[in-house]
Parts: structure tokens; sequence; C-alpha cells
């Protein structure tokens, strides 16, 4: 597995015409499946006249991809391809299109989409990123001086903690510092949750 990967900074945007239809592209950044999921639906409220929203995600390790009503495979597998080719994660790419009265059939769909993902990346500057996971751990309140003293920002970062019976703490941890950690965690008889 890499150690790092590409990902979005910043928001790409695009328009694309062809026989008349318009392709509004977006290209955004989105650290997890929420944040894509709302960032799509506020496209889909924003742009509520439009015909189809078509879209494509790859984010951790999942990728995903929506044709909305178009020809299967003629929209949301090409932007997704593009996404591919750019070896890019953490990303959302969201292609919004007014139908213009011309059908352009399956081949010139999928490159009306592909054209419109494509110029939306063109506008968005992507950076190589270390690959971080969420680790979960349970543990009871005396330990909790010695799992923080392993932490070590931006490496070993404590997200989320919550108290109650027992302690309850999600980490993020890059992925070359993972093993380390879990050795580490293992010495103070800690296991993480699965």
């Amino acid at each position: 597995m890499s150690r790092t990967r590409r990902v979005p900074t910043a928001e790409g945007k695009a328009e694309v015409r062809e026989k008349g239809s318009v392709f509004l592209s977006f290209l955004l950044p989105a650290g997890s499946r929420e944040e894509a999921e709302a960032r799509l639906a506020e496209l889909k409220q924003r742009f509520a006249d439009a015909t189809h929203h078509c879209w494509a995600w790859r984010l951790g390790e999942e990728e995903r991809s929506s044709d909305d009503g178009e020809p299967a495979g003629t929209a949301g597998m090409p932007i997704l391809q593009v996404l591919r080719g750019a070896e890019l994660w953490d990303a959302l790419c969201v292609v919004v299109r007014w139908f213009g009265g011309t059908k352009l059939g399956k081949g010139g769909l999928a490159r009306a989409y592909a054209l419109a993902a494509r110029e939306a990346l063109a506008g968005c500057v992507p950076v190589e990123q270390r690959v971080r996971r969420e680790l979960h751990l349970t543990l009871d309140y005396p330990r909790i001086g010695a799992v923080k003293r392993l932490l070590r920002p931006p490496e070993i970062e404590l997200v989320t903690e919550a108290y109650g019976a027992q302690v309850e703490l999600t980490l993020l941890v890059a992925e070359d510092r993972r093993e380390e950690l879990l050795a580490a965690l293992a010495d103070l008889s800690l296991m993480p949750d699965a």
C-alpha cells in the first residue's frame, strides 16, 4: 500500500458545452463519505433545475459513481476514470447537465462527461498527502495519560474522546506510523477496537 496519495487542496470548476447541452463540473475535496454526500446534496439543491447530477468519488479505499438517469456507463464511470487517471483520492467530482435538445449518443455523452471532469481537475491543485487511518480505542481511565503520551501530531493525532464508564478515543494515524503505534499499545496491553 502506498504511504502517500494525491488529494485536491482546492475546488476546481469548469463548463463544457456540447450541441446545446451545458455540463457544469465541480471537483471538490472530500475527507469522508458524509462530507461528499453533503456536498452532492448541496449541488443538487443549488442546481435543482438541471436534468442530471452525475458524480464519482474516491474516498479512503472506496470508489463510487452514479449516472443519475443517463444511460448506464455514460456519465459516472467516465468521471471516475478521470479521477483514477489523475490518481486522485479524497475527491468528489460532480457534473451537472442541462439537456440542450440534441441527443449526444452514448459515446458523445461519455466524452462530454469525461471532458467536463478533466476541465474541473485542471482548476484544482492536487498535493501528495500521507495516508492516515482512524484507530479506535476503549480504555480505563488510568491509561489515558500513557496513550496521550504516544500522540505525535500530525502523524498520530487525537480526533475525538468520550468519557463514560470507560474512555473511548479515536486517533488518526499516518500509515507509516501505524505498526509502531500498535506495538506501543500492545506494550500497554491495549488493542484497538475492531
